[in-house]
């Protein structure tokens, strides 16, 4: 019908100016009904660069979204953007005209997948994610995490970009490359990692890679941002005393590097002779053992005004903190040895 209306219209032109006003009408109205051919709660149609109309049209009508390919034809042609189609994939989820196909298509309104970081993360845990989530392979995303020149101006030490993927949800297109998240991960530390924080920092006299360093263990050793700054007041404090950081994250972390971690950290390990063991080694570790997020950071950059020297856990997510050494062996007692004995007990 659609087709007789168009070769009518082109006639009456000519013919009979009114009557050719009326059909023209007529496939306005039907250029602008809702249709939806599918039965699915949803549908996605993949656009390729250099796609025709014909093609696009093909696609469209396979899928049900249009009512047949002359349709989003006619379309493209009434709204004047036929050729300004745009490549990428769409989702489609309920009924649209034809004309609201083609301004779906024409403004580029592609279906974006998101991929989520949690903070704490390496880049070997990210490239897992990476692939579980249909993005690549996770071998892609770890070669993009070498890419260095990304942070050179930050630090130019690195020779991976551990620490500086910055822990977020992300949107990306069918499309993206693992060169494309990577660079979008830089670019959100950079954006985290503001004035402010680089002014406190600063002020601490710490560089951008030992700030860095610094805020992915805040982050490792609690999930608390409330007890981010006092972590990281423990960490000043022992720092400039020269006392060693015995960072059991750091420890894991070491080991993961020399593919010797196998999900338990022991009294043996704590020996374990690497530059990323703060039990083994003073001050800090060589480089980031994690993505810090925002807070980390901020905690590094203003570490609370306490006078701590010790803190363990809880057991409930949270830490007790301690000044003396006395003290925190009292707490060790109670939050560790008296709390397992209990719960083997079953008290």
């Amino acid at each position: 019908m659609l087709r007789r209306l168009l070769q009518l219209a082109a006639v009456l032109a000519v013919a009979a100016p009114f009557a050719a006003a009326l059909a023209v009408h007529e496939l306005g109205r039907l250029l602008d009904a809702p249709y939806r051919g599918y039965a699915a709660a949803e549908v996605f149609v993949a656009i390729d660069s250099g796609d025709t109309t014909r093609t696009i049209s093909r696609r469209l009508a396979d899928a049900g979204v249009v009512r047949d390919e002359v349709t989003f034809r006619a379309a493209a042609w009434w709204d004047g953007r036929g050729r300004t189609l745009q490549a990428g994939e769409y989702r489609f989820d309920r009924a649209l005209s034809a004309l609201d196909v083609v301004d779906v298509i024409a403004t580029g309104r592609v279906h974006l997948r998101p991929i989520t970081f949690p903070e704490g993360l390496i880049i070997g845990e990210m490239a897992d994610i990476f692939e579980s989530a249909g993005f690549g392979p996770r071998h892609a995303f770890a070669t993009a995490a070498r890419e260095v020149a990304l942070i050179a101006d930050l630090d130019g030490e690195a020779t991976d970009l551990e620490g500086y993927l910055f822990p977020d949800t992300y949107s990306l297109p069918r499309d993206a490359t693992a060169e494309d998240l990577v660079r979008a991960m830089v670019a959100q530390f950079r954006q985290a990692f503001d004035a402010s924080i680089r002014a406190g920092t600063a002020r601490r006299g710490l560089s951008v890679r030992e700030a860095v360093t610094l805020a992915s263990l805040v982050e490792k050793e609690t999930g608390s941002t409330d007890e981010h700054a006092l972590v990281s007041a423990v960490f000043a404090n022992r720092l400039r005393i020269g006392m060693p950081l015995q960072c059991d994250p750091t420890v894991i972390y070491a080991l993961r590097r020399d593919g010797l971690y196998d999900g338990n950290l022991t009294r043996a390990n704590l020996r374990h002779d690497s530059p990323y063991n703060t039990y083994v080694h003073g001050g800090l570790p060589p480089g980031p053992i994690a993505a810090p997020g925002r807070a980390a950071l901020a905690a590094v950059a203003a570490p609370a005004d306490v006078s701590y020297l010790y803190f363990i856990s809880r057991n409930d997510g949270t830490h007790v903190f301690a000044d003396t050494l006395r003290e925190h062996n009292r707490n060790v007692r109670e939050f560790q040895v008296e709390y397992f004995r209990r719960r083997r007990a079953g008290q």
